[in-house]
């Protein structure tokens, strides 16, 4: 058989990143696999309705196959209209009925890369607060301890000095995990969305930790800092500000 022939009768068995991957090893190659006839087999396995058609509903099938073959992950996210010099957060901690911590923090101050962590913090927290993840930190001073046989709760609300309104982040939640490798206690609630976001958007998450440090006392937390990420939703500061914007502002 003849090499293009040996080709246009394994090319139907393929998967469509590995038909691809085919038309980058050489001309002979790609004109083949360029074949709409190939993509259409693709295509009838994923969405058969469609190819009832006489023909695509796209330019090619090719063209239908690579624009939804899967969910497109990377999308160009436009400016917000908040920025962090518009908000304030307010953060409380409590151990059982006493507060222990209690800040109005500037949005600015909150934003990645303006806090760099202290020395003498283990491996693995530094590697976590150096990481690719969009995190918002804040530094305690003066630190607190906190005895580990005591409950501990958090609020955070966050204000808008362009309209005067405020939302909730979180609504005092426990920190009920604690991290002993990553020398993190963490805490989340979901957030309330406004109507009719609310409609479409849920079960999304806003965490906060408290970073500690190791001396020693395995009975307390020797609190340093502060950590807010929006993760299972916003992983840059653009996305952050829409998701904050589409909170429920009273």
């Amino acid at each position: 058989m003849a090499s293009e022939e040996i080709l246009k009768a394994v090319f139907p068995f393929l998967e469509g990143t590995e038909l691809a991957t085919c038309m980058i090893v050489c001309k002979l190659w790609r004109d083949i696999a360029r074949d709409d006839y190939f993509w259409k087999c693709l295509c009838s396995k994923k969405w058969p309705s469609i190819c009832k058609r006489t023909s695509p509903p796209t330019v090619t099938y090719y063209n239908l196959f690579q624009n939804f073959h899967k969910r497109q992950y990377h999308r160009t996210v436009l400016p917000p209209k908040l920025s962090f010099s518009d908000l304030e957060f307010y953060i409380d901690i409590w151990t059982e009925e006493k507060i222990i911590f209690s800040d109005v923090v500037p949005g600015p101050v909150l934003q990645k890369g303006i806090w760099i962590p202290p020395p003498g913090i283990c491996d693995v927290l530094r590697f976590h607060l150096e990481g690719p993840e969009y995190k918002m930190t804040l530094p305690v001073e003066p630190r607190f301890t906190i005895p580990l046989c005591q409950t501990v709760s958090v609020s955070v609300l966050v204000g808008r000095k362009d309209t005067n309104k405020a939302a909730c982040i979180i609504k005092k939640s426990l920190f009920d995990y604690i991290d002993r490798t990553a020398y993190r206690a963490l805490a989340f609630d979901y957030l309330d969305f406004s109507s009719p976001i609310s409609l479409f958007v849920s079960g999304v998450r806003a965490w906060i930790s408290l970073l500690f440090m190791d001396h020693g006392n395995e009975g307390a937390l020797d609190v340093f800092g502060i950590e807010m990420d929006f993760c299972d939703a916003a992983n840059s500061e653009h996305e952050v500000l829409w998701l904050l914007d589409m909170l429920e502002w009273k």
